[in-house]
């Protein structure tokens, strides 16, 4: 599907139109405050209902707590690492249509002193339901839903009674066996007191006799995911949530599972042994690079606080693997259940969703720069000096890269992270430098991290939905040169984003041109060394927030096009006919207006920004000055030069 059409779909789902995963699922990261803190996730928790979970990340001791809007409004407290009864607590000032609002100072959920993580699940068919209910202690109770598919798990609590455990069903395990959410038991059964022997339907659950989820009289509330229902996304064909099973195999390259789509949120559970509940999510780290080391897991039976280490799961463009020989995870032989939850899928409808520009506010607490959305890559740079251009990538944690040098990437520390929902870093940078905020999306952006293989072609999957136009490759830990691919170009050729040559040919690199699900690399070291791990960066034209495009100079001043309707906010060119520089302007340093200048920097150099008169700002694209301002002296239009460009609104 074209973007203009997808955009147009996407503007009829605030009238009943395509769902995606971001209106039904958030994980949001905050700081307490002791005092009214809104958590603006983007879910309507106030006209579809749902339940919201969250847990301290740095405080041992804490709760697990569980607020839901079918008991008391979200007034009743229950924590996963309890078998207490529900409990009267509503830290809640509001719920809204676009999350919910905290108050008080209570160590669970709100206190200044520590760091939370919340998980927000709204109603929705196809994805996750919540009902209550009364016990009658018969065999062969049935409790309707309104998932409108048959649910891949089922998680039971009664609020009524103390003592009681959290009993799970899942669909890998069938209707004879359960395991206790609550604890990290191995699982119990075959017994026919849990689900009555009975599989789930699309329309009720049904109960055996046991005090766990069904004694006379006794209150209880279930929470319901679905797995694999196909009704969500632009065309209302993808799925948004899997429950699965898999065997681990003691390795440190353990099993790859294949879900079909990318998820954000992975929660696993051994069921033949006693292990934790372990949740990991791509906000607070779950680094495809090895060696990253901040990788953070949760669980949801204990009250323990965040532990980095040891990566939950690492995540693929079209499943997720397990990455570590650890027990929780990938015992050998061990048998694991999981449940996963797709990532953002929804295309940007603004540019300002998925594209920022800000300086550095001095501050150690993150964000040090301000997106206003979640960032997955940026560059930062000390503007007015000489010094490096700098990369920070959600796939790649706290590792980073220098666009200017093809040196293999750096550790920078405990303080280069993007564990938050408006920006990235705690670095205290000032206002001196300045970073351009990627966040990926359909159509506009994306990153993907994967293996070389030596010698041998592979095909790379990726998330973009439409063909890639500039893609850049950068190998990990080897010092290889920043291989780039330009649709104007072709797949015979290349770029080299920390150098100023001219577009070569080579056929080890590109083996066919990418397509809107996969790119193919050949042989060549810089992006398919063989063991080694290669972020590629994807880029396309996305109508109305993103262009790339080529020109060429024909010794007149310049206007570029983009279809933009106030500007560009980024632009990005490059010679490649000839030896040229990687020239980028931004809004916050200066696009001038006519026959004012302009302040450029160059990816491929360290030296600090230089103001010019190359380039100035229209309203629908950029124009680029030819002769006005000297005889062929702009690097961006010399005669007969050809030249490719990105350019964000």
């Amino acid at each position: 599907m074209d973007p203009t059409t997808r955009r147009v779909l996407l503007s009829s789902s605030k009238k009943g139109g395509p769902v995606y995963v971001d209106d039904v699922f958030s994980t949001h990261l905050f700081e307490g405050t002791s005092s009214s803190n809104p958590i603006n996730n983007g879910i309507d928790l106030a006209g579809e209902g749902g339940m919201v979970w969250i847990k301290p990340r740095d405080y041992n001791s804490g709760l697990s707590p569980i607020h839901d809007t079918e008991r008391s409004a979200m007034g009743q407290r229950l924590s996963t690492s309890s078998s207490d009864l529900q409990y009267a607590y509503n830290p809640f000032a509001s719920i809204n249509n676009n999350g919910f609002t905290l108050t008080g100072s209570g160590t669970a959920y709100n206190n200044s002193s520590y760091n939370y993580v919340s998980w927000t699940f709204r109603k929705a068919p196809g994805f996750f339901d919540v009902v209550t209910y009364t016990g009658n202690g018969t065999a062969g109770r049935t409790v309707a839903h309104s998932l409108g598919s048959v649910p891949g798990m089922i998680i039971v609590k009664c609020t009524s009674t103390a003592g009681t455990n959290w009993l799970v069903y899942h669909r890998s395990l069938g209707a004879t066996k359960a395991t206790l959410f609550d604890l990290a038991n191995a699982q119990v059964g075959p017994s026919a007191n849990y689900w009555n022997n009975t599989a789930p339907t699309s329309t009720q659950f049904t109960l055996g006799i046991s005090n766990d989820v069904n004694t006379n009289g006794d209150t209880y509330v279930a929470y319901i995911f679905a797995h694999d229902d196909a009704r969500f996304g632009t065309d209302g064909n993808e799925s948004v949530i899997k429950c699965g099973i898999y065997t681990g195999n003691g390795s440190n390259d353990g099993p790859e599972i294949n879900l079909g789509f990318e998820p954000q949120w992975v929660m696993t559970k051994a069921v033949s042994q006693s292990r934790n509940w372990l949740i990991g999510d791509v906000m607070r780290g779950a680094p495809v690079s090895s060696g990253a080391q901040d990788a953070a897991k949760l669980s949801a039976n204990t009250s323990d606080a965040e532990i980095l280490g040891d990566e939950p799961f690492v995540p693929t463009p079209t499943g997720f693997k397990v990455r570590s020989n650890s027990g929780s995870i990938n015992d050998n032989n061990l048998t694991y259940i999981y449940i996963a939850i797709r990532r953002p899928h929804k295309p940007p409808e603004a540019a300002t969703e998925v594209f920022a520009v800000d300086y550095g506010n001095g501050s150690s607490t993150i964000p040090n720069f301000d997106s206003g959305f979640p960032v997955d890559f940026a560059i930062a740079k000390l503007f007015g000096a000489t010094d490096d251009h700098e990369t920070i990538a959600r796939l790649t944690g706290k590792k980073s890269f220098k666009t200017s040098s093809n040196a293999a990437s750096v550790s920078n520390g405990s303080n280069w992270v993007t564990d938050s929902n408006a920006g990235w870093g705690k670095v205290d940078y000032s206002s001196t430098r300045i970073s351009w905020m990627f966040k990926r999306a359909p159509g506009f952006f994306d990153a993907v991290m994967y293996t070389g293989i030596s010698h041998t072609s592979q095909n790379i999957s990726h998330n973009l939905t439409v063909a890639p136009e500039l893609m850049i490759v950068k190998c990990d830990k080897s010092a290889e040169f920043w291989a780039v691919y330009v649709a104007s170009e072709g797949y015979t050729k290349y770029l080299i984003l920390n150098e100023t040559n001219a577009s070569s040919t080579n056929t080890t690199y590109w083996e066919a041109a990418p397509t809107a699900t996969t790119f193919r690399v050949k042989s060549g070291n810089e992006i398919n060394n063989g063991g080694e791990q290669h972020l590629a960066l994807l880029f396309a034209t996305l109508p109305g927030i993103s262009k790339v495009g080529t020109y060429s100079s024909n010794n007149t001043n310049k206007y570029i096009d983009c279809g933009f309707t106030n500007g560009c906010r980024f632009i990005l060119i490059k010679r490649t006919d000839a030896a040229g520089d990687w020239y980028v302007w931004d809004t916050a340093r200066g696009i001038g207006a006519i026959s004012y200048t302009s302040q450029t920097l160059k990816l491929n150099s360290i030296d600090a920004q230089s103001a010019n008169s190359y380039l100035f700002a229209t309203t629908d694209g950029f124009l680029l000055a030819q002769g006005l301002f000297g005889n062929d002296n702009n690097p961006v239009n010399k005669v007969g030069g050809t030249y490719i460009f990105l350019a964000i609104a």
